[in-house]
């Protein structure tokens, strides 16, 4: 090994550059990747042993048509250090991210090589050598090493865009070529015209930027100050630091700045920055991170409070809000450019520019995203498909950033085209599992079934011990827990959640773990889903299912069995059989004593014949209530938030036709399940943290800041309730009181609100942050993680494999270290966000289907209640329960005429809006008032609004100013199941609060699990449950 000194030139993330020394070891055993070398080890990735030649790109290839590079037909492709460090340091760390991914990814056929650190392959910049020179002269000397070292079996190729380095090494070296890129692919790909394409369309834009750059001179935006300057003035607190948000529905009259960083620390800023207009925002893009300066207050600017129509309604200028903090931007720190969808327009619009090519403005589906100005040939022929498009470059002296053409996604109006949409909007790249990945798989075939292996004698076997069972969605698949309940010889409870173990099938670094790491999760879309493991795992081997051994890992908790403390806790490997696997529903009627289901249900039908074993699982069904029903009490008054969302199933016909939009309806048994994985979910962490306090993952959920409980607490104000939202033990109590007692749809909209206003839960690794920043504000819980969904979450199989350690039955040796995990954390919560956003975008998309064949004259299923839940100047935003559908309706149009109500009938008149805080009112001729008030309910259409360039919409037009009554309006049995809920726990509340508050002067206990639950061994508790249980069988509806 030799041993020199390096001197780089490193830039930081804000784009400040580095000078650092830097000591540089040089060795001849660098793995080099090859199936035809004979001398190196076999470890990790190599590349294909039929492959005819092998091509290695210069940095200038590498970072111009990276996009070109990824295409999976290309094979052979090495990818040198020298080229990576480049891209890297001139296009930033994610394009650097991207390309790190390719080398990972099992489905391509390339390979990294650190040729800097292989003696004979690195060569040392020279005196007065410009970097760019040096480092083709170092990747080419890489190539003929790697030429050589395969002892001449396969020519290398290194493709350039240089005419001069094409000159100088075409001929230097027998078996190493020097090409053009477009002479490459032209030569050996014939046949890839995709490439070829969007290589020429890369290329046509990247001469046209640099020949607009010489030849403009006028300026429409100011040029960014140097991050030399930006950096200073965020350190002075002149300027402020955060991400762009823009307003969706103004977005080009809206954005915001939310503070991070420096700029968001000890700041007298309160609030986020607004600014207005594109000019202010001065070329950022939705997503970038900013530097902002703050405008004297007389240029301050207030939000507009008029709904609006569409992208180019950008009136009501007038009807602004109050003042808030406005600025403007001045810098960009880093950019946050991905792959945009986009739609090409009309050809009266299309203005060809130049002879070779078309310049085209072409339309981004995301509303927050400006036009982008591409060059393309194919602008004719792709008309009505949508398209994928890249942004490279906005300069100063244009109006729109300048990009390339990626790729066609399909029509315009395909299903198919608009998922592809939803995905590519959200960064999600769903491609078939690998054949290396697929071979890491272990096989469960009728000729080989896969059996429990005699090497797993160390697991705690529960198979015919325990009385194990599921309860999850109908049809579910992918069944990641279980449970189980029994009661001991010593008088006490066992309560075990059972976890299926993935951890055993999938191995840290293997090439599904990779996968699974990218992924981070599985994407539940309306209509189908994209598993983060192969579906061998997530479908079979890893889920529980019903009569099968699987692995699992357990928590199993001893309880007392009348008040339910606990006693003691168990961690560890398991083997299971789940003897049922129970739908919601059939839970739900088993623990109301309904017995239909062993008639219905094929699994639950020799439970009619077996008296015994029937009886035996209703009483673990109840049992298991009472349970939850007690932690929940517990964690309430801790300040326990329950937060009301949103859910609609959509139930699919024959060929993705759409039968009807379902919400989802709460049963008890969910309460259930959720309070069991979350006292898992909790006691999981506590364990990992006390063994690794540096590096574990956990979850956890910031309080969320005052002004987002602004609308909440004026539309509790509205309904005579007050809202403190202090802690979140009084914003739950405040909730619990603002019931309204004719309309229990207020308090689901405040607690919808609530919700609104919440901060997102986090990942995060315990080394960056103090335990008091642990705290879990929602659940009321002061550590907590995801421990419970290890088949469809990457972060759960991160906390099992930290459980196996901690507990000493797995290993230590790739656990990660805190550094290393909270990157991997920053990964996990942007999949999240994405997969999140993905799934409510693919159900707005199968709710627009659902009505868009549906004549909203004459269809009864498009006239629906609804009810208003916020006031704006032009009208009000409202909600239908029947399909979960939120829209704006409007009272005021463009021509400014008002919607006036008669007796059957509404018409457009002339007249005036009167906007109070709780009402709007319509004054129509000759005086005529009608108003509307928060959380009244108003009859609406359901329409939908089209349009070419953006997702179609629901568009909600008010009909009539009083309910819209139906046969379906009738009590559901899902709310009253919710008010036996409600009342139930209550019941169960206030009896464990009068049992602590009579004992609190007795007795106080040191044991660390009574200062978590603050528990009581009361006798009389368990009587006062027993009341309880026997109050949940009543029909409260009757009352």
């Amino acid at each position: 090994m030799l041993k020199t000194e390096r001197i780089l030139h490193l830039k930081t993330q804000r784009g400040r550059t580095l000078r650092a020394v830097r000591e540089h070891y040089l060795r001849e055993d660098v793995i080099c990747g090859s199936p035809l070398c004979r001398t190196c080890a076999r470890d990790g990735k190599h590349l294909s042993e039929d492959l005819t030649h092998y091509v290695v790109p210069d940095y200038q290839v590498l970072r111009d048509y990276q996009e070109v590079l990824e295409f999976t037909e290309l094979r052979g492709i090495i990818f040198m250090q020298t080229a990576c460090q480049a891209v890297q340091h001139q296009r930033g760390r994610r394009q650097y991210k991207k390309l790190r991914s390719m080398f990972s990814d099992a489905r391509r056929d390339c390979v990294f090589f650190p040729n800097e650190f292989q003696h004979y392959a690195y060569l040392p910049r020279e005196m007065r050598e410009s970097v760019e020179d040096w480092q083709t002269r170092c990747i080419y000397n890489s190539c003929v090493w790697y030429y050589q070292h395969c002892h001449a079996m396969v020519p290398v190729i290194m493709v350039t865009e240089r005419e001069d380095v094409i000159r100088r090494y075409s001929n230097e070296t027998e078996g190493v070529y020097v090409l053009s890129f477009k002479n490459y692919l032209e030569t050996f790909w014939p046949d890839l015209k995709g490439a070829q394409e969007l290589y020429e369309s890369v290329r046509q834009t990247l001469y046209e930027r640099e020949t607009d750059s010489r030849e403009s001179n006028g300026k429409e935006y100011q040029e960014h100050l140097s991050v030399e300057v930006l950096e200073a003035g965020i350190k002075s607190g002149r300027y402020k630091q955060g991400a762009l948000s823009v307003n969706k529905h103004r977005s080009q009259m809206e954005a915001f700045v939310r503070l991070q960083g420096l700029a968001g620390k000890d700041t007298d800023l309160q609030s986020d920055v607004l600014i207005h207009g594109t000019k202010a925002r001065n070329r950022a893009i939705h997503g970038d991170t900013v530097a902002v300066e703050i405008l004297p207050k007389c240029d301050w600017k207030g939000r507009i409070g008029a709904l609006c129509e569409n992208e180019a309604d950008e009136r009501a200028v007038d009807t602004q809000s109050e003042v808030m903090i406005t600025g403007r931007v001045v810098g960009v720190l880093q950019r946050n450019w991905r792959d945009y969808v986009a739609t090409f327009p009309s050809k009266e619009e299309i203005q060809t520019q130049g002879k070779n090519a078309q310049k085209v403005l072409v339309t981004p589906w995301d509303f927050r995203i400006p036009k982008i100005r591409i060059s393309t040939q194919q602008a004719g022929a792709l008309q009505d498909y949508r398209v994928v498009v890249r942004i490279d470059s906005w300069e100063s002296t244009s109006l729109y950033p300048n990009g390339h053409f990626v790729r066609a996604l399909g029509r315009i109006g395909d299903l198919e085209a608009e998922i592809a949409t939803v995905l590519v909007e959200n960064s999600i790249n769903m491609k078939p599992f690998s054949e290396a990945q697929l071979a890491e798989m272990p096989t469960n075939s009728p000729e080989h079934p896969w059996r429990v292996s005699p090497e797993e004698c160390g697991r705690q076997d529960l198979r015919e011990t325990h009385l194990v069972f599921s309860i999850d969605p109908k049809g579910c698949e992918d069944v990641d827990d279980a449970l189980s309940i029994r009661a001991l010889k010593n008088g006490h409870l066992e309560l075990g959640v059972h976890i299926a173990d993935v951890t055993h099938f999938v191995k840290p670094n293997s090439y599904t773990d990779m996968e699974a790491k990218t992924r981070a999760t599985t994407y539940y879309l309306a209509d189908r889903r994209y598993d983060m493991l192969p579906h061998i795992l997530s479908a079979d081997l890893c889920s529980l299912l019903g009569g099968v051994d699987r692995y699992a890992v357990s928590v199993m908790w001893e309880l007392d069995s009348a008040t339910y403390e606990i006693r003691r806790v168990w961690y560890g490997r398991t083997i299971i059989r789940s003897s049922y696997k129970l739908s919601y529903e059939v839970a739900q009627q088993l623990l109301d004593g309904d017995l239909e289901p062993l008639s219905t249900e094929l699994e639950l039908q020799p439970l009619s014949q077996d008296s015994v074993q029937l009886d035996r699982l209703l009483w673990a069904i109840r049992k298991l209530t009472e349970v939850a029903r007690a932690v929940r009490s517990r964690r309430d008054m801790h300040g326990a938030l329950e937060l009301e969302g949103v859910e609609i199933r959509v139930q699919l016909g024959e060929e993705h036709s759409i039968d009807d939009l379902v919400p989802k309806q709460p049963l008890q048994v969910h309460e259930t399940i959720a309070e069991c994985m979350i006292l898992a979910n909790h006691w999981v962490a506590k364990k990992i943290w006390e063994s690794y306090p540096q590096q574990s993952l956990l979850r956890l959920h910031p309080p969320p800041r005052q002004e987002f409980f602004k609308e909440l607490k004026a539309s509790a104000q509205a309904k005579g309730f007050s809202i403190d939202t202090r802690t979140n033990k009084t914003l739950a109590d405040s909730l619990d009181k603002a019931n309204d007692p004719t309309d229990p749809l207020v308090n689901r909209l405040l607690r919808a609100m609530a919700t609104q206003a919440m901060s997102n839960a986090q990942y995060f690794s315990t080394g960056s942050c103090t335990e008091d920043e642990f705290y879990h504000y929602g659940l009321a819980l002061d550590k907590y993680t995801h421990f419970t969904s290890p088949i469809r979450r990457y972060a759960d199989i991160i906390v099992h494999r930290l459980l196996l350690a901690s507990i000493k039955n797995g290993t230590r040796d790739h656990l990660h270290g805190n550094k290393e995990l909270e990157e991997l954390c920053r990964h996990i919560n942007v999949r999240n966000r994405a997969a999140q956003h993905c799934q409510k975008q693919s159900t707005e998309l199968f709710q627009c289907m659902f009505f868009r064949d549906k004549d909203p004259e004459s269809d009864q299923r498009c006239i629906c209640d609804a009810i208003i839940y916020s006031i704006r100047t032009n009208g009000v935003l409202l909600f239908i329960p029947r399909y979960g559908v939120k829209g704006p309706a409007y009272l005021k149009n463009t021509e400014g005429l008002v919607l006036s109500f008669g007796e059957d009938s509404c018409k457009w008149t002339t007249g005036s809006l009167k906007r109070l805080p709780d009402r709007i009112t319509v004054i129509t001729e000759g005086a005529k008032e009608t108003s509307f008030c928060l959380f009244d309910h108003v009859t609406v259409r359901i329409r939908i609004q089209t349009f070419r360039f953006h997702t179609d919409r629901i568009r909600l037009e008010i009909v009539s100013n009083e309910p819209h009554v139906t046969q379906e309006a009738q009590p559901s049995i899902a709310s009253t199941n919710h008010a036996k809920n409600d009342l139930v726990r209550e019941v169960t509340r206030t009896a464990i609060e009068a049992q602590l508050a009579k004992e609190e002067d007795a007795e106080k206990r040191t044991d660390q699990q009574h200062q978590e639950y603050q528990q009581t061994k009361g006798r009389s508790l368990y009587s006062l449950l027993q009341q309880v249980h026997e109050l949940a069988l009543l029909d409260v509806s009757e009352q």
